[in-house]
């Protein structure tokens, strides 16, 4: 009975693959059905999605590809510009006894200096709004994401609630927010409201902030005011005495503490140094100077030479008449003061007495308004900022799934395209760096007082070349060799031979003239033959 044909590794492995996506498929439209909304943007928003008609709203919005993808969304596609767009919800929202995730996508493709890309999930319109004149004073229950713009670099998580006794609302900000990434990469954010009042704040599903709704640690101004606060009708009374300390009554001032002595005097020790030239000043008419050929007297009145530095003073210790220096006066002890002691009337600081708060009151759990609506207002500065994949579940589970089929296969791509790209850019750069050094070390080898080891030079360099790696260690072997070079030539040289006149025979002058100028015609034959060829250098 024949073997049953093994299956290849890689056919395993893309079958496997493929079966994955397609769980992944099927799990995601699964959690469509759990969403209590979602919007992708794979469909145009106009008809679906209203735009503020606001004068001040002028941004255009547009249904755009994120770049690098086939994935759609809502585009931010003017600089400096005021947006405002809304989407009505089927069913309200409400934020009371369940578990809530709010989760959304952006991308800041152009980055982000100074701008929002945070979402408000607006109350119901009975609060007093319209979709078509939706703009910043539209009531919401939260405002949730990012914004940047100079000092402030945060993820806002603030809510609006109503304080049952003022029947005010209020905004509560979350204390110490999470930054902003600072890239241009496809980024998630998450907000889990549970119902047993604990806040997380996750970013590309890590969580960054964990807080509790009724912890006035947690939150700016807390959810629950204080008992007491401060009577606003108290008033400090008019012999309350806040200094604790006062001048000491019983103090005399010294006999020998004179108020009047300057702070300088004269110094009756210096004397005039020798060579300063009392007679000339420090300026004199400049000798080059001449009047200008339409200088008239009667409207210009008479004319006189610039002034130059008198040249002779500057070889001098100094011109015209001599004065001398002041100094630090040993007597000068200037105004008296009495010293301080213990003040025996010294009450402490006043305040105001407490009183109960009549704006207290007692919560269990947040009472937050439902949300009816998702709006989009911001003011940026910059373009490029993508919107996708918004999102409000019953389950931090569903939301974790959203992330993993629609967020994280385009957050792995554009981590991997920019990796890439800062690999080429240091490889490049250190390229760059290297050709310069090598530049710099061939104009180097030219220095004239280095001619005759040029080419030892020029082997060490041609060597070094072929390990461009070595960039540090050839900037500090090229270094040493020169400053041992420099330093043979002016420490190391032998002495030259003292030259004896003696008389010769002509014959032996004749050669010894010979042989002389057969070494310098070698010699300019060696100057004169062509220079060793620089190999060529790579240039990228």
């Amino acid at each position: 009975m024949a073997e049953p044909k093994r299956i290849p590794l890689r056919i395993f492995a893309l079958l496997l693959l493929i079966s994955t996506s397609a769980f992944q498929i099927l799990y995601a439209s699964d959690d469509v059905d759990d969403a209590i909304f979602y919007e992708s943007f794979d469909e145009d928003f106009d008809g679906r999605w209203i735009v503020s008609q606001k004068d001040d709203y002028s941004g255009v919005w547009k249904h755009a590809k994120s770049e690098g993808h086939d994935d759609y969304g809502l585009l931010v596609s003017e600089k400096a510009r005021k947006y405002a767009i809304v989407k009505e919800l089927d069913e309200t929202v409400k934020l009371k006894d369940e578990t809530v995730v709010l989760q959304f996508e952006t991308r800041l493709q152009n980055g982000l200096e100074c701008g929002g890309a945070y979402l408000k999930y607006l109350r119901p319109q009975e609060a007093g709004w319209k979709p078509k004149e939706f703009d910043n004073g539209s009531p919401y229950s939260i405002m949730f994401g990012p914004d940047k713009c100079g000092a402030t670099n945060k993820v806002h998580f603030i809510f609006k609630h109503k304080n049952p006794k003022s029947g005010e609302y209020v905004e509560h900000h979350l204390k110490h927010p999470p930054s902003v990434p600072s890239d241009k990469l496809s980024h998630v954010y998450t907000a889990i409201l549970k119902s047993d009042n604990e806040l997380q704040i996750l970013i590309d599903g890590e969580q960054k902030k964990k807080a509790n709704f009724l912890s006035a640690d947690d939150f700016e101004p807390p959810l629950i005011p204080p008992k007491t606060i401060p009577d606003p009708n108290d008033k400090k009374p008019e012999d309350w005495d806040e200094r604790e300390k006062i001048p000491d009554p019983d103090a005399v001032k010294p006999d020998d503490w004179d108020e009047d002595a300057p702070l300088e005097i004269l110094d009756e020790e210096a004397e005039k140094p020798e060579g300063w030239l009392d007679d000339e000043p420090e300026e004199i008419d400049d000798p080059e100077a001449t009047k200008p050929e339409d200088w008239d007297e009667e409207e210009d009145g008479e004319w006189e030479a610039p002034k130059i530095d008198n040249p002779k003073c500057e070889a001098a210790p100094g011109c015209g008449e001599w004065k001398r220096p002041m100094k630090k006066n040993p007597a000068y002890k200037g105004k008296w003061h009495a010293p301080l002691t213990e003040n025996p009337a010294y009450k402490g600081i006043w305040k105001p007495r407490d009183i109960p708060n009549p704006d207290y009151f007692e919560l269990k759990k947040p009472d937050f308004e439902p949300i009816a609506a998702i709006g989009i207002e911001i003011w940026t500065m910059q373009d490029g900022v993508l919107f996708d994949n918004i999102l409000i579940a019953s389950d931090d589970k569903i939301a974790a799934s959203y992330r993993e089929t629609t967020w994280k296969p385009k957050f792995t791509v554009e981590k991997e395209k920019q990796k890439d790209e800062e690999s080429e850019t240091e490889s490049s750069g250190l390229a760059g760096f290297q050709k310069k050094v090598f530049d710099l070390l061939y104009k180097v080898a030219d220095i004239p007082f280095l001619s005759d080891y040029k080419l030892k030079i020029y082997d060490v360099i041609e060597k070094l070349e072929k390990q461009p790696n070595l960039t540090v260690g050839i900037l500090v072997a090229v270094v040493v060799i020169v400053v041992s070079i420099f330093l043979r030539i002016i420490f190391g040289g032998k002495k030259p031979t003292r030259v004896v006149k003696t008389n010769v025979e002509p014959a032996e002058t004749s050669t010894s003239q010979g042989s002389g100028e057969n070494e310098e015609n070698k010699e300019k034959e060696e100057s004169a033959a062509p220079p060793r060829r620089r190999p060529t250098r790579r240039d990228n």
